[in-house]
């Protein structure tokens, strides 16, 4: 039996340069793993694969990726053996904060050690990008730069484990339909990602605060006002910056010191809304 935390991520930033002949489209975003995380356990059984989840919303079946992930192993190794998952469900669902990519990612490393398999972290990455775009970051972790579709992974200078709040309204939104709706010729804030890169290497969080930008909120805002309402809700209440992570509908801000954050935090909680202090990590 092993037991992993799959981490939660945010989006410093998200730019979308283009559209593929695949249909997919080119990336270019800053990853930062959270202390946020589901908590997966896997255990070795005789044959088939099992999923058990404390929340009854997350599909048992092979729609669940973190069952893919194992179908994969089990397939390409020939494993004479299955798999029982046990996911503690923390991380908010649809809510784009790859806590299904996490878990997947979770189940590869797991099963790798579990079964002793021998794979390098490039391995695993490739698999993960067959799965999911999200997956070899969430593999990778940390502080990373994220091309390609997702699946180019650039480790950056650790981000300092600053407090951040999370806000997930009670919706939520779909990716592909984000997706399909942006218009890329009409993009004209795109992020300052080289200058936010050298913002890393010197530590300087407030540029960071100041200058995260996703260009997905062209569509996601237009279509859910309330992401700006409670962007400007975060950014009262003395956030260094505040944007949506992924494709939504979760709103982050980044805070200075825990004191800061801890008051807006208690502020923020007595509206009811569904939100989360939590921190930067590199773990």
């Amino acid at each position: 039996m092993i037991t992993l935390n799959a981490h939660a991520k945010i989006n410093l930033s998200l730019d979308v340069l283009n559209k593929r002949d695949d249909g997919y489209h080119n990336l270019k975003m800053i990853m930062q793993t959270l202390q946020l995380h589901d908590i997966i356990t896997i255990q070795e059984i005789k044959s088939g694969i099992e999923i058990e989840c404390d929340a009854p919303y997350v599909p048992s079946n092979n729609s669940n990726i973190a069952y893919k992930a194992a179908e994969i192993l089990i397939q390409k190794f020939g494993l004479n053996a299955g798999v029982r998952i046990k996911i503690e469900k923390i991380i908010p669902v649809a809510a784009g904060l790859a806590g299904g990519s996490s878990d997947a990612a979770a189940v590869l490393k797991g099963m790798n050690n579990l079964f002793d398999l021998g794979m390098n972290q490039q391995q695993l990455m490739d698999i993960g990008k067959t799965i999911g775009a999200d997956v070899p970051y969430c593999i990778v972790g940390g502080t990373a730069l994220a091309e390609g579709i997702g699946e180019i992974i650039t480790p950056l200078p650790k981000m300092d484990a600053i407090p951040v709040i999370l806000i997930k309204p009670r919706f939520g939104v779909s990716t592909a339909s984000v997706f399909k709706s942006l218009q890329i010729d009409k993009i004209t804030d795109r992020p300052k990602t080289d200058l936010l890169i050298e913002a890393l290497k010197n530590k300087d969080t407030n540029f960071i605060g100041k200058n995260l930008c996703n260009v997905l909120e062209s569509v996601t805002v237009e279509r859910y006002p309330l992401i700006n309402k409670i962007k400007r809700d975060l950014m009262s209440k003395e956030s260094m910056g505040s944007i949506m992570s992924g494709s939504g509908p979760t709103v982050f801000g980044l805070f200075e010191d825990d004191g800061i954050a801890k008051k807006a935090y208690d502020k923020i909680n007595k509206n009811r809304v569904d939100c989360i202090l939590t921190y930067i990590t590199n773990d």
